[in-house]
């Protein structure tokens, strides 16, 4: 449910809680990631028997196989992951249009991470109600580039339960990410849907327009929310805010497959091989030429294949 250094919580299958710590050099083969357990992963563990400082902690003692899980680089080796979460029925990518402004090639590079991970994206519009009409159709705009694009959008205000009811439709009985810049609402949203988990909230910076920092490291809570029949629990994961999303261990060809209304005209182009950058014949080129797809998508698409990327992949500020 949370981990914070060499400390962990773990919710066994009544319900209950429990402060643990890793035995020993716990790995799965083949991640090569700075945590060797993330929220969402499933453990075997043993009751609290052992005493760390003034503790009485339980122990990890394995690891299951993930599913899948969803990374992003690590702050001080950048060519090592870091595990966000794990086993995840979904992510949802929180966005807002301005105080702080998401750009598409944030959204865009946080989608193809999903994507290349087989997790499912929901993207929400949130702070509706903070909009002038300018950002209302800059909201229009984007909302169409990603319905083009295949994925499902929710528009919302957090603080005036616009869109709350909607969103809790789609979290019920799974196990959801949520992801964004700081500031843009995380975790007022999940105070919104659940008021008794009280998640501390920052007002947003109004020298700089940007979140203020909140949650600090990514967290499973259970929502309580009401039950239809043989529903399974319900659980949220807050996740710190980023500023960039740098993509991790993906070359060209498979940044390409992880756009869907790119992969829809695979068979469409001249050469099989067609990498959608100058090859005559292109129909993905020609699709953005005829606006069915979005030129922000292309453009995020070159900049990953170029190599283009956010000058940090984390807040600074």
């Amino acid at each position: 449910m949370r981990s914070t250094g060499s400390r962990y919580l773990v919710r066994g299958e009544d319900g209950a809680l429990h402060t643990c710590v890793a035995k020993g050099n716990l790995r799965i083969k083949g991640y090569t990631t700075t945590n060797p357990l993330a929220v969402g992963d499933r453990v075997e563990y043993g009751p609290a028997a052992e005493v760390v400082g003034s503790e009485l902690v339980g122990t990890i003692t394995r690891l299951h196989d993930r599913r899948n899980y969803i990374v992003r680089r690590s702050v001080n080796l950048s060519h090592h992951k870091h595990v966000i979460a794990a086993n995840l029925d979904q992510a949802l990518m929180l966005v807002t249009l301005a105080r702080p402004r998401t750009s598409y090639g944030f959204i865009d590079r946080f989608l193809v991470t999903a994507e290349a991970y087989d997790i499912p994206a929901l993207v929400v519009f949130n702070k509706v109600d903070d909009y002038d009409d300018e950002e209302l159709g800059l909201l229009a705009e984007y909302e169409d580039v990603y319905r083009s694009a295949g994925y499902r959008t929710l528009i919302t205000s957090a603080v005036k339960g616009i869109g709350v009811d909607a969103v809790k439709a789609e979290l019920a009985g799974k196990v959801t990410l949520v992801a964004g810049h700081s500031g843009v609402g995380k975790s007022t949203l999940i105070n919104a849907i659940d008021p008794a988990l009280e998640l501390a909230t920052e007002a947003i910076s109004g020298y700089s327009e940007k979140g203020q920092h909140t949650t600090t490291y990514a967290e499973m809570f259970e929502l309580h929310l009401p039950a239809g029949d043989a529903m399974a629990p319900t659980f949220i994961i807050d996740t710190p805010g980023v500023k960039g999303f740098g993509l991790v261990d993906m070359e060209q060809a498979e940044i390409v497959d992880q756009f869907p209304e790119f992969f829809k005209l695979r068979g469409a182009c001249r050469f099989n091989d067609c990498t959608h950058m100058k090859e005559p014949g292109c129909a993905v080129i020609k699709a953005v030429e005829d606006g069915t797809i979005a030129a922000s998508r292309y453009n995020s698409y070159v900049d990953m294949v170029m190599g283009v990327d956010e000058e940090s992949p984390y807040r600074t500020d």
